[in-house]
């Protein structure tokens, strides 16, 4: 597996099993726009799995609440890590699964982190504006397998 982000050995970072999505419609991907008192940055939608959670689960139910965006995911394209401090300064290690998928619907009143913010952005644009460099990576993984 491949690991992004730069692991400081003298933190204890909590690993947390994650899925994020790469999701087109019309040529270019869905992102979410996270605004914090630090600054917004971009992310793939997605992130923790909850309990029992498959990762499949947890990519559906974090797609609605960060985007409103009801999603079929198709096929898992990626598997990275990705080390990085939450914008609370607390360090994780994101290990997980990288799906594509398609929209099936949209459910706005389902949306409830009113700090995420749906955008579309042109793939190649995305590379650059993503967060994580695995996210990044992720994306242009899609890019190659979709030409």
């Amino acid at each position: 597996m491949l690991q992004f982000g730069v692991r400081n050995p003298a933190i204890d970072y909590r690993h947390r099993a994650t899925a994020f999505g790469v999701v087109e419609r019309d040529g270019l991907i869905a992102c979410v726009r996270v605004e914090r008192t630090t600054g917004a940055y971009f992310d793939l939608p997605g992130g923790a799995v909850d309990g029992d959670e498959s990762e499949v689960q947890a990519l559906v139910r974090e797609f609605v609440e960060e985007t409103g965006l009801d999603v079929k995911p198709l096929n898992r394209i990626a598997e990275a890590g990705q080390y990085h401090l939450k914008s609370n300064g607390e360090p994780l290690c994101n290990i997980g699964g990288f799906w594509t998928g398609v929209v099936t619907g949209e459910n706005p009143d389902a949306k409830c982190e009113d700090d995420h913010t749906l955008v579309w952005l042109d793939p190649t644009v995305a590379l650059s504006r993503l967060r994580h460099d695995a996210h990044a990576w992720a994306v242009a993984v899609w890019l190659r397998r979709a030409s």
